[in-house]
């Protein structure tokens, strides 16, 4: 059988309320973004029980079905989208996340040819490095702006902690309402939403010390998984054990931990380097890096990862050997990379709990 998903729908639901009580204090609306979780129906259905305001999604497909099944939810494109794809975003999306000048005249095109206001929220790069114009672009970019017609201004916001790890702290917030401020000021409009980040803004939100004009979150990991993307500590309230891997094993020996031979490099290009443990249990369990990002495992027993190809997972299990057999499953929750890399397998089986 294939490896197993198992997904339990009503923690992740409870994740989502708590989190949205935390959010509800500091008047903060939270997008369910759904990208790790290829935007799984059943999932997304638990995120709107929960009361979440809307849903978000890197992929234009994913977007395209949320909207199929819930067609009165807002949606948000969260990756800047290609020009290639703009005029399926601006039919289909209610907000997409924007930084270039290019997109937003081919959004513009699009919104007058399909008698459409489309809504945006420009996004500013205070540091991480990822999407964002740079803060000493604010000029050219008021300028282009007020030309626009169709195109609503929908808000400002910012993205942390992805790409270069930068902390979201009190300093970058103010900076973003600074922003804020000053778009509405020359625009002359008042923006509906400041998007101050995502799941890594929160402490700010627990501390009570998050920018009140901070009015929108995206949030995924947190409540997917329960934690603290800072640094992955359990999330206060909710629970870890969303999702599990459960993997068959295929194989079950006891052999030396260091190979015999010459050692040129694996099948991935990369030099392995092994630890002599002498002979000991391993088994062999049937999944792969083709389904999962095996750094990402988190063992739920006394067993250790040591390694992976395509489609083996090698496990050490020399405590645990003797309560073991082929045919037996190992379990393990993931982390965010893992729990991607699991659900766009298609050959991981997804089972609701």
């Amino acid at each position: 059988m294939n490896p197993k998903l198992l997904i339990n729908l009503e923690k992740i639901k409870q994740n989502a309320v708590n989190i949205k009580k935390q959010c509800d204090k500091n008047n903060i609306k939270i997008f369910g973004i759904t990208k790790v979780t290829s935007a799984d129906i059943k999932v997304a259905e638990k995120l709107i029980e929960a009361g979440i305001y809307g849903l978000g999604d890197s992929r234009l497909k994913n977007i395209k079905n949320l909207k199929k099944h819930f067609p009165d939810m807002p949606t948000l494109l969260v990756r800047l989208p290609m020009l290639s794809e703009i005029s399926e975003a601006v039919n289909f999306c209610d907000y997409m996340l924007v930084s270039e000048i290019e997109a937003i005249k081919k959004i513009e095109e699009q919104s007058i040819l399909q008698n459409k206001k489309t809504d945006i929220i420009l996004m500013v790069d205070l540091g991480d490095l990822r999407e964002g114009f740079w803060p000493d672009e604010t000029d050219n970019y008021i300028s282009f702006l007020k030309k626009l017609k169709n195109t609503k201004i929908s808000g400002i916001g910012v993205n942390l902690a992805c790409y270069g790890g930068v902390i979201p702290d009190e300093n970058k917030m103010n900076e973003l309402v600074k922003l804020k401020k000053l778009f509405e000021k020359e625009l002359n409009i008042n923006f509906q939403y400041v998007s101050g980040g995502n799941s890594s803004s929160l402490p700010l939100v627990l501390e009570n010390s998050i920018n009140p004009e901070i009015n929108m979150l995206r949030i995924g990991e947190a409540i997917m998984l329960g934690r603290n993307v800072i640094n992955r500590d359990p999330w206060p309230e909710t629970f870890q054990d969303t999702f599990i891997l459960e993997a068959e094993i295929i194989e079950l020996k006891k052999k030396p931990s260091v190979p015999s031979g010459n050692i040129g490099q694996d099948a991935f290009g990369n030099t392995p380097v092994f630890k002599d443990r002498g002979f000991h249990h391993r088994a062999i369990l049937a999944v792969g890096r083709q389904d999962i990002d095996v750094e990402g495992l988190i063992p739920m027993g006394d067993y250790e990862v040591l390694g992976a190809s395509s489609d083996h997972l090698i496990i050490d299990v020399e405590k645990i050997h003797h309560n073991l057999k082929v045919g037996d499953t190992l379990k393990f929750m993931l982390s965010y990379s893992a729990l991607l890399a699991a659900f766009t397998s298609e050959y991981v089986e997804k089972i609701y709990i």
